[in-house]
């Protein structure tokens, strides 16, 4: 049986009642919070931002291969891997037709330890990088699209390493506002993902990266105010239905490595 057979139901949400007033809420307050974020900001407010603003990211950078050697084994039982639309509904609009999967270490500050165990090395990195919200391994199939989008605050900031880049690179594109990015083994990219942004794998070969979410370097008031946002949205349909999911798939991924055994 393959892991294909192996896919749990579909895991729409119990929950979507909640929804609406929960997205209702943060759309009304994000502006607010962005504009905190910005003015407490310690680091650069630009689009894209330097290495230097998170010290941390050279530890990493020494210990890509190792990340992306982890990172390989996951994928060989790629299609236990869920895409980003059966582990949040909330994304179904730009996780498109299940090109974009997400293999989680940590999310929103709860760790997968199933997950953790299976790539030793990379988890015991990420839980030393301060103010750490979420880290996963992100997988763009060939020929994916992530249309244009933006992040839930600008209170948190996304860094990608590069671990699977495509030959031609510059066909795996991430546009932001009017920038294009480009991933590279072993480099980071390191931006604020309140901007806009989208992506297009324009190759016949699958990106990989580690993507993690920290939060921003701020001022005492822009850390009271992030810390109490990012508490809520913990705690929200939002965060705690793609806790449940994962755990569906956890399953999954566990009868393919049983399959792989026999």
């Amino acid at each position: 049986m393959s892991s294909q057979d192996q896919r749990p139901p579909s895991t729409t949400s119990k929950t979507q009642s909640d929804r609406p007033l929960v997205i209702r809420v943060g759309k009304r307050l994000r502006g607010t919070m962005n504009r905190i974020s910005a003015d407490q900001s310690k680091i650069p407010t630009e689009p894209v931002l330097p290495n230097s603003a998170f010290p941390w990211t050279g530890g990493l950078t020494d210990k890509w291969q190792a990340i992306a050697d982890e990172a390989a084994a996951i994928l060989r039982h790629r299609d236990a891997v869920p895409p980003l639309r059966e582990i949040s509904p909330d994304h179904a609009r730009i996780a498109g037709d299940g090109n974009w999967r997400s293999f989680f270490l940590i999310g929103y500050g709860y760790e997968v330890a199933e997950n953790c165990a299976r790539a030793p090395v990379t988890a015991e990195l990420v839980r030393r990088i301060p103010g750490l919200n979420s880290a996963f391994f992100s997988i763009l199939e060939p020929g994916a699209k992530i249309p244009r989008h933006r992040g839930v605050t600008r209170g948190l900031v996304t860094c990608h390493l590069g671990l699977i880049v495509p030959d031609r690179a510059e066909r795996c594109t991430m546009q932001l506002e009017d920038i294009d990015l480009h991933w590279q083994a072993g480099k980071w990219l390191i931006f604020d993902d309140s901007y806009f942004h989208q992506v297009h794998n324009a190759t016949d070969q699958r990106r990989v990266i580690l993507l993690l979410q920290v939060k921003r370097p701020m001022r005492l008031l822009g850390r009271l105010a992030n810390d109490l946002a990012l508490w809520g949205i913990r705690r929200s349909p939002f965060v705690q239905d793609a806790r449940r999911n994962l755990g569906m798939w956890e399953e999954a991924y566990r009868q393919a490595e049983q399959n792989e055994a026999a």
